[in-house]
């Protein structure tokens, strides 16, 4: 049984996609690239790859790359693979098509050591370049005579064969005429600048000439961190040259990143000031000696933000645009490992150079506490060597925890500015964990400390540890007591008569989160329709609320207690309340400050009221 097709129907016809040239150079100069500095990177990387080609084939033959650059034009040339006629047509007129491709010419074994991934290849010379000519001979088939490609970028191109003496020896030289208004890539010192910026690791000896004729080295190998030195101080000293003309800053230290089962040697260089854990830093990166990106944010950990690297690799993936790296499975295994070699480095130091470590950390211990909360042995270590503000003044918390072994801290700065000078007065150990991973890695010192507990500071904690007054002293102001009590209960606030030092500090308004969120619950019922009022009333608990405690030492509190006038002695208290309010610098509540203001204004009242029946008459007459 056989199926025929109706004859109203038709075969497709077959057909090609057709680019435009010069709409896919815009596309690269404005989208894929991020500057046209990059053709400098194709031309040296399209002759490398051909050396290393040539190589695999001959590897006895003579290697040579010279870069030349003059009247705007800039010319390569390499003593690499070459082309035939047909591997011309081939890859130089087909875009996408790679010479790199696995299998294809019998170059399987040397792709691994290629730079090119992707096959653009030339068409990148395009985002400053009019026309390209290359003109190349195959080293496979050296009895073939030389071959021209000439390309314009509107897209056409002219193929033929020259004679012998055109190019006797096999290789490539490829020629750039600038485009109109691009011409400032095409000059000479700014050549030789981009060339020696992207390869000056290359692994072959490259040359530069400008229009002196006068061919200078543009490779500078072994890289600045395979070097030998006399001594490792004078190891550092280069170290510090090359972090300053890569970097612009004298490093307070390097830390060498060699990771040989990765294919990752280079260095990072140590910033001498502080910065801030959200900035991300841009790390040097090479791909087999060729400069990929000067803005690898994803080489290390986000904690590490205290370093700037260099490093050169040949396991990485880089992106499409050859500008960044890959973000894969390879990366973030080097990743974890790099970030490993910067713990170590710090483990060293604990252990053998603890001067180097304390000026180390008097610039970047934020950044050694956000790697310590994830590393339980490494905050072991740095325990003795971190600071922290403590009602000790500022201290590791080893010494801390020697003399403290109940610590409690205090969620935010302001809180524990209030409560250090009278914490240190009566033997409080106390903690200000107001500060970027302080409290995290609080909550973890009990694990690398047994016998230590660490709590956060609550009212009770604070009150236990003041002087109780005496019984008679306490039943002779129960009325001045009782009147600050009824005067402060509308704002959830206990009164509590203590003695304590300072002398100087009359009042302390202490509270802690359970207390705070309980106001936060009143105030917003005050503040709610009927239904959400109910519903928040419903959830009023039994949390301890905020108090106020009134030193006994202190004279002023001693003459309030006195006050004859229930009146004054309420608005005394009440102006009391505001000023420790406002000495724990916590947010005021609309209440609060209706408060102070009423407390202000009654003191003004009383100050300027008349005192005497002689007063009076006074102000009548």
């Amino acid at each position: 049984m056989t199926s025929a097709t109706p004859d109203d129907e038709k075969a497709p016809d077959a057909g090609s996609f057709q680019v435009d040239l010069r709409g896919l150079v815009d596309l690269l100069s404005h989208h894929l690239y991020s500057s046209p500095r990059v053709y400098v990177r194709e031309l040296l990387q399209n002759a490398v790859d051909a050396v290393t080609a040539r190589q695999a084939l001959d590897p006895v033959a003579a290697i040579r790359i010279r870069l030349r650059a003059a009247d705007g034009t800039v010319s390569i040339e390499d003593s690499g693979i070459g082309l035939t006629v047909d591997e011309v047509h081939s890859l130089l007129a087909t875009i996408g098509r790679s010479s790199k491709r696995g299998g294809e010419h019998g170059l399987e074994s040397a792709r691994r050591e290629f730079l090119g991934q992707f096959g653009i290849g030339l068409l990148a010379c395009f985002v400053v370049a009019r026309r390209i000519r290359v003109v190349t001979r195959s080293a496979r088939t050296p009895w073939a005579a030389p071959v021209e490609w000439l390309a314009s970028d509107d897209g056409s191109y002219t193929v033929r064969t020259l004679p012998d003496e055109a190019r006797r020896e096999p290789g490539t030289t490829v020629y750039l005429e600038a485009r109109p208004g691009v011409g400032e890539w095409l000059e000479p010192a700014r050549v030789e600048e981009l060339a020696r910026d992207f390869g000056s690791l290359l692994p072959y000896d490259i040359t530069f000439a400008g229009p002196d004729g006068v061919a200078r080295p543009i490779t500078d190998r072994p890289a600045v961190w395979d070097r030998t030195h006399p001594t490792p101080a004078s190891r550092r000293v280069a170290l510090a040259g090359h972090c300053a003309r890569v970097f612009g800053f004298t490093p307070l230290d390097s830390i060498d990143l060699d990771l040989p089962v990765a294919g990752v040697r280079g260095v990072a260089y140590v910033l001498p000031e502080p910065t801030s854990p959200a900035h991300r830093a841009g790390h040097r990166t090479y791909l087999k000696g060729m400069l990929l990106t000067d803005h690898a944010s994803n080489l290390l950990p986000e904690w590490a933000f205290f370093v700037r690297a260099v490093v050169d690799t040949d396991t990485l993936r880089p992106t499409a645009s050859r500008e960044n790296l890959y973000d894969d499975e390879t990366l973030a295994a080097v990743r974890d490992a790099l970030g490993a070699r910067i713990r170590q480095w710090l483990a060293e130091l604990a252990a053998g150079d603890p001067q180097r470590l304390a000026a180390f950390l008097d610039v970047h211990h934020l950044g050694v506490k956000s790697l310590a909360r994830h590393d339980a042995e490494l905050f072991a270590l740095m325990l003795p060597w971190l600071p922290f503000e403590t009602s000790d003044g500022h201290v590791g918390l080893e010494e801390f925890a020697a003399a403290h072994s109940e610590i409690h801290f205090t969620r935010t700065v302001e809180e524990f500015r209030q409560i250090a000078p009278i914490a240190a007065a009566h033997g409080l150990g106390v903690v200000n964990a107001g500060y970027t991973y302080d409290a995290e890695l609080l909550a973890l010192l009990p694990a690398v400390r047994p016998g230590v507990t660490v709590t956060e500071l609550d009212a009770g904690a604070v009150t236990d540890r003041l002087d109780p007054v005496p019984t008679t002293a306490e039943l002779a102001l129960a009325s001045f007591l009782a009147t600050a009590r009824t005067r402060l209960d509308p704002h959830s606030c206990d009164v509590v008569l203590r003695a304590f030092q300072p002398v100087g500090v009359p009042a302390l308004f202490l509270d802690d989160r359970q207390a705070r969120q309980e106001r936060d619950r009143a105030t917003a019922q005050e503040n709610a329709d009927s239904l959400w009022s109910d519903i928040l009333g419903s959830l009023r608990g039994s949390a301890p609320r905020a108090r106020l405690v009134l030193n006994h030492n202190n004279p002023l509190v001693r003459r309030i207690g006195a006050l004859p006038d229930a009146e004054l002695t309420g608005t005394a208290v009440e102006s009391l309340y505001g000023q420790a309010l406002l000495m724990s610098q916590r947010p005021l509540r609309p209440a609060d400050s209706t408060l102070l203001n009423r407390a202000f204004l009654g003191l003004l009242e009383w100050a300027t009221h008349p005192t005497s029946a002689t007063d009076a008459e006074e102000n009548r007459a």
